[in-house]
């Protein structure tokens, strides 16, 4: 038969009877084959070159993939970008012997694949780096959920064949005072154990090997050291020696690591859902506004920027934008932890997730997909439960130190029994050693805390980008503030009316907020809004002008009136109390005088408003012992009235953006820990420089990478919850910590038989009960934190 074809010819060859194994596949186009026919079985994909393989053109769907040995290939060369895995049946393929540490995971889409089919206990995870994929397409539980459901299943179907295990045990018989007899009882007891064994043992039996694969032994190589030990002593006992077997012990020992598995992995997993939850909360379709203004029902998935959408009463917004029409208040407690609803009107933002109060709002999308601010939180709430902080490189260390000491141990006390009793005492205590000692509590300590601590914080709208940091802030000595926006409230408010005699308040206030309306002025700004909040009579103008340097002029009920400033009132040469302009101006107010008719109405004092949370905030700092100071670019004569008021230990005023941080070194060097708060903007290289920066104020732009901590936010009050989230976050690992480290130190003494003289005992069961138990208190003590 003649082979040679013409180039270009593969498309019509009949692979299917092929032998591939003899063929050097390297120089082959496969782009242009159709190899949906073709039987992969017998080729050897390990002297392939995939990476010249356009896959993209490949129907894998028809492909039997779990005939074909993986763990050759290179799979660091292929180009899985372009692959469409929904249609790929990966239930039948062996993960384990795939290295997918090389593999570039950030290009392939794993939202269409699905991993309900996946058996992911075989998989090695502590070799893949996930910091390149792109998770925002992915259900972050998905793989927990996956996880929670197997070790669910693998327990119930355990406790059906362990409960005639229990019923058929040697042991039970004895304590119960009972006997049941009938050929190949033993045999019947070997398979059921044996499949507990292999079924409800595997997760740890496969734990163990990637424990041992990546040189860092734990829980799992202790679990599995203990149930390996009992399985081959109690297989030796059914068919080749004389002794009573640990069935019993066995399947009840699985069992209950099941359960406590199940228990602590429901606690990871709540830890964190509840945000979450809120994605799937999220409206699926949109009231889409098209050129013509008309309502145009469409998934939220398709909207991209610059679409214009409707958002009705009682609805929720689906993505982040732009309010251009409109007024309503906005309930956006369960993203930022405002409990108030928020008045939105035209111009500020509306976020995604946030519940619609009585108005309708029309927005313009900004953000979609990933790049919302709902989408931030979570992928930064995961990001912050995956840092590894130096408590938890403590535990870590301890942890590993732990199984050397339970291994050791569990060997001395083997060797020491079985000279003192017999094999199968020796092997119980050695057994009860390795399970006892289990450092799951230990692991868990503090990461349980961090992921309830992370998950806490972001409902409160208090978000922690740099865990080893947030740690700290519970030993902050020095806290740094930014004055406007952060202890004031960035906006101008009228403090001071004083009306000349015959004129009363209001109607001073009225004709300054009838010129004042036309002007964008910062201070006009300000004398609008108390005119609004008063309710005061708002005239018709004439003849408006912007008076250069001295104010603003206009003509009112056909009288002359003017809002202008001292040199106003100097260029006019009007003459007003100098005294008590003098005492409102040492206050930082910015004065102001009405004048009718170049007759001298009254003043008004404006000025940047201190937050009225601010001063209860320096106080309680205070009584901490941590210094509150200001920093500021404003005036000295503003910045001491200011520091004044509130009680701050030190102001630095006049302070240029580059100095900031410079000033926050000088306040470092007598070895003191420093926090700066500022606007994550301006601020960015002093929030580098300290030692916790915090960004206030974020709304919803959360990427601001020179903060450790965001607060969305604009209140000081913020400042003290991190504090007391970090004291209390340390306190539960400590407390964690002390527990998992105490319980060792008692309990191994113990399952060794220190006690066994004096009639004391711990059994191999009883070990996995205490075991468990202690990484429920763990994991119980880390849901219990909370701060108000």
């Amino acid at each position: 038969m003649n082979n040679k074809q013409q180039p270009g010819s593969n498309k019509s060859t009949d692979h299917s009877q092929m032998d591939h194994s003899k063929m050097d596949h390297s120089k082959m186009d496969h782009s242009q084959m159709d190899h949906s026919q073709m039987d992969h079985s017998k080729m050897d994909h390990s002297q392939m070159d995939h990476s010249q393989m356009d896959h993209s053109q490949m129907d894998h769907s028809k492909m039997d993939h779990s005939k074909m040995d993986h763990s050759q290939m290179d799979h660091s060369k292929m180009d899985h970008s372009q692959m469409d895995h929904s249609k790929m049946d990966h239930s039948q393929m062996d993960h384990s012997q795939m290295d997918h540490s090389q593999m570039d995971h950030s290009q392939m889409d794993h939202s269409k694949m699905d991993h309900s089919k996946m058996d992911h206990n075989q998989m090695d995870h502590s070799q893949m780096d996930h910091s390149q994929m792109d998770h925002s397409k992915m259900g972050h539980s998905g793989h927990h959920e996956h996880m929670v459901a197997d070790f669910r299943k693998r327990f119930w179907v355990a406790l059906v064949f362990t409960i005639p295990i229990t019923i058929l045990s040697e042991f039970m018989m004895m304590l119960f005072n009972y006997e049941i007899n009938f050929p190949g009882d033993s045999i019947l007891l070997f398979l059921m154990s044996s499949f507990v064994f292999f079924y409800g043992g595997k997760p740890f039996l496969t734990g163990a090997w990637s424990e041992l694969k990546s040189r860092t032994p734990g829980m799992m190589m202790l679990i599995s050291l203990a149930i390996i030990s009992a399985y081959i002593y109690s297989t030796l006992t059914t068919f080749f020696i004389q002794g009573m077997d640990f069935y019993f012990e066995l399947a009840t020992l699985i069992l209950i690591m099941l359960l406590g598995h199940w228990i602590e992995m429901k606690s990871q997993m709540g830890a964190s859902r509840a945000l979450e939850e809120l994605i799937k909360l999220m409206p699926k379709e949109a009231h889409k506004l098209d050129d013509e203004g008309n309502i145009v029902e469409v998934s939220v998935e398709d909207l991209v920027p610059g679409d214009r959408i409707l958002v009705k009463s009682g609805e929720k917004v689906p993505l982040d934008g732009k309010i251009y029409e409109g007024q309503s208040t906005v309930d956006e407690s369960m993203l930022t932890g405002e409990s108030v609803p928020v008045e939105k009107v035209p111009g500020l933002d509306a976020i995604g997730g946030s519940i619609n109060g009585s108005g309708v709002l029309k927005i313009e999308v900004e953000k979609t997909g990933g790049e919302t601010y709902l989408a931030q939180v979570i992928q930064m709430v995961n990001d912050a439960q995956q840092q590894k902080s130096r408590s938890q490189g403590l535990a870590d260390t301890a942890a590993k130190w732990l199984f050397y000491i339970a291994l050791v141990i569990g060997i001395i006390t083997f060797i020491y029994w079985i000279f003192v009793a017999d094999l199968q005492f020796a092997l119980a205590r050695m057994v009860t050693v390795f399970v006892i000692a289990c450092p799951h509590a230990l692991g868990l300590a503090v990461p349980l805390v961090n992921a309830v601590s992370t998950s806490i914080a972001a409902r409160k709208g208090l978000l922690i980008r740099n865990r080893t940091q947030f740690e700290d802030a519970r030993r902050i000595d020095r806290i740094v503030f930014d004055k406007t926006g952060t202890l004031t409230e960035g906006n101008f408010g009228v403090t001071d009316i004083l009306a000349a005699e015959g004129t009363t308040e209001d109607e001073l206030l009225s004709l300054a907020y009838s010129v004042e309306s036309q002007s964008d002025h910062p201070i006009a700004k300000g004398i609008v809004r108390e005119g609004e909040k008063r309710s005061v009579t708002l005239r018709p103008i004439n003849d408006y002008k912007n008076l250069t340097g001295e104010g603003l002029q206009a003509t009112v009920d056909g009288s002359e009136v003017a809002v202008v400033s001292p040199g106003g009132m100097k260029k006019r040469g009007l003459e007003y109390n100098h005294g008590s302009f003098d005492h409102l101006a040492q206050q930082g107010k910015t004065v102001v005088f009405v004048l009718k008719d170049n007759v001298l109405q009254g003043v008004i004092a404006i000025a940047d408003m201190v937050r009225d949370t601010s001063y209860e905030v320096v106080q309680e700092l205070k009584k901490q012992g941590i210094e509150s100071i200001m920093m500021t670019g404003d005036n000295k004569r503003v910045a001491n009235y200011v520091g004044e008021k509130l009680g701050l230990a030190q102001v630095f005023a006049e302070v240029l953006p580059d100095e900031k941080s410079k000033n926050v070194r000088s306040l470092k060097a007598d070895n003191k820990k420093v926090a700066m708060v500022g606007d994550g903007i301006n601020d960015a290289p002093a929030l580098a420089e300290a030692d916790l920066g915090i960004a206030i104020g974020a709304g919803t732009d959360v990427a601001i990478e020179t903060a450790d901590v965001i607060l969305v936010n604009s209140n000081p009050k913020d400042v003290l919850s991190i504090i007391k989230l970090s004291k209390a976050s340390y306190r539960k690992m400590v407390e964690n910590l002390v527990w998992a480290v105490g319980y060792n130190v008692i309990a191994i003494p113990l399952a060794a038989g220190v006690l066994a003289n004096q009639g004391f005992l711990v059994t191999p069961a009883m070990a996995a009960v205490v075991m468990s138990v202690s990484t429920v208190v763990c994991a119980v003590n880390a849901r219990l934190l909370k701060i108000d």
